[in-house]
């Protein structure tokens, strides 16, 4: 292993905590205003490379694979109405195939590529430069993750990049087009994705830099997708009877195998985000634990104080809500900050996705905005609050938290509601009003569940 790595990024989280080992990960941490190094793929002896390292990260990334596909397909497809359940696990399915070849065409570069704080640049285009010369003893690896070689750090962040865009599909369930969200999950992949991971997590970004604090993808996964849920449901619009006819969920028991999935995958999410196979990723896993369970319990109390029945959907919800917030906070808080963190996310998202969205009206199908762009925002600011120097080596604040989270929501939003314009121009946002009484699966795909 090289003695040291791109250790400004470790204020970052994801990307930046794999530059170091457990027995320097504090002491060789800058302040959060180091100038920060310019990241680029470097040609090293294969003996540098972490076997432990290595074998974490490929386990990892499995792991976060294993929540978009079967995780969140089973999840969303649970919760919509019979009619609609193949489009909507097709969305999950199709996002990991549309972004997998996007990410190797432009994605990576424009993320983790040397660039400027706004924008990675063009050198690994094609994934230019990455190599793997077995016969020399060679391979490159990343500035940010020198224990690893590059082609699984990449991979570790394509299946971040998956899973984001497939989160905002919840928000338009049952009446977006197919052709529509190809296109859309296209262009905000690398429109709104890629800029926003280059921000946060490259340490060039511009918000690295500042020292906002994402270990795992608060901001750049929940607070992301969130908000580019809300603005394309108001966008597009309600479904056909929302608030006027029931749209129950037609089978819950896929929504929980896909929470259960999508709980087990997020210690791959979080943990793999230290970088490495030590003391840190294993903080990172147990906060993750308490949080879930602590969000699971706080919204399913409050659900039962207030409707007088604990719902299976309301348990499973705040599980992943207090997943949500965790993310942010996971690498830089102790059991306590855990605590707090789900407690609050369980109670914010619960009044998101129940009291907050009727009152404003808005048809967030899959309560995309409530929980992870709510959940976000709860676990970006708390990790301002309750990040604790000797487990990340940086202290929080609440004003640099508050910075990454109102950059990324207006990013987001505008950039999203521009993108929508782009996608209704060209192939036409919405479904007919015909093919949604009837059902996407028969008119998009020409299939159906009996």
């Amino acid at each position: 292993m090289p003695a040291t790595g791109i250790a400004t990024g470790e204020s970052s989280g994801n990307a930046g905590s794999t530059a170091l080992k457990a027995e320097n990960s504090v002491a060789a941490l800058p302040s959060a205003t180091s100038t920060p190094a310019l990241t680029k793929p470097t040609l090293v002896d294969a003996s540098t490379i972490s076997a432990g390292d290595t074998a974490w990260m490929l386990t990892s990334t499995a792991l976060v694979m294993l929540m978009t596909i079967p995780g969140l397909a089973l999840f969303y497809a649970g919760m919509v109405r019979k009619k609609n359940v193949l489009t909507t696990a097709a969305h999950s399915f199709a996002a990991v195939c549309i972004v997998t070849v996007l990410w190797v065409l432009l994605g990576y570069s424009l993320a983790f590529s040397p660039g400027n704080a706004f924008l990675g640049g063009s050198a690994q285009i094609m994934l230019q430069g990455m190599e793997y010369m077995k016969e020399a003893g060679k391979l490159t690896v990343h500035s940010i993750a020198p224990t690893v070689p590059e082609s699984v750090f990449m991979m570790f962040q394509l299946a971040f990049a998956i899973i984001t865009p497939a989160l905002i599909t919840g928000a338009f369930a049952e009446r977006m087009k197919f052709s529509a969200l190809l296109l859309f999950i296209s262009l905000w992949s690398l429109v709104v994705y890629a800029p926003v991971a280059h921000w946060v997590w490259d340490p060039s970004g511009w918000l690295a830099a500042m020292g906002v604090l994402d270990f795992a993808g608060g901001t750049v996964v929940h607070i992301n997708a969130g908000i580019s849920g809300l603005v394309a449901a108001i966008i597009i619009g309600p479904r056909i009877g929302f608030g006027k006819e029931p749209m129950p969920p037609h089978n819950l028991v896929l929504t929980m195998i896909g929470a259960s999935l999508l709980w087990v995958g997020w210690f791959g999410f979080n943990a793999g985000s230290a970088g490495a196979a030590d003391g840190r990723a294993g903080m990172a896993m147990l906060v993750t634990q308490v949080a879930a369970a602590v969000g699971a319990l706080t919204w399913m109390c409050m659900e039962w104080m207030r409707r007088g029945k604990p719902s299976v959907l309301g348990l499973l919800s705040g599980a992943v809500a207090g997943l949500v917030a965790i993310t942010p906070a996971s690498g830089f808080v102790g059991v306590g900050g855990a605590f707090y963190i789900g407690a609050v996310a369980g109670a914010a998202c619960y009044w998101g996705a129940t009291s907050l969205k009727s009152r404003l009206g808005y048809d967030d199908s899959l309560d995309v905005f409530g929980v992870h762009a709510i959940g976000g925002i709860v676990g970006a600011l708390l990790t301002g609050v309750f990040a604790v120097k000797g487990i990340g080596g940086v202290e929080g604040t609440l004003l640099r938290q508050a910075i990454g989270v109102v950059a990324t929501t207006i990013y987001a939003g505008v950039m999203t509601g521009l993108i929508l314009a782009v996608v209704d121009l060209t192939v036409g946002v919405r479904a007919t009003a015909e093919a949604e009484r009837d059902g996407l699966d028969i008119e998009q795909h020409g299939e159906h569940v009996i």
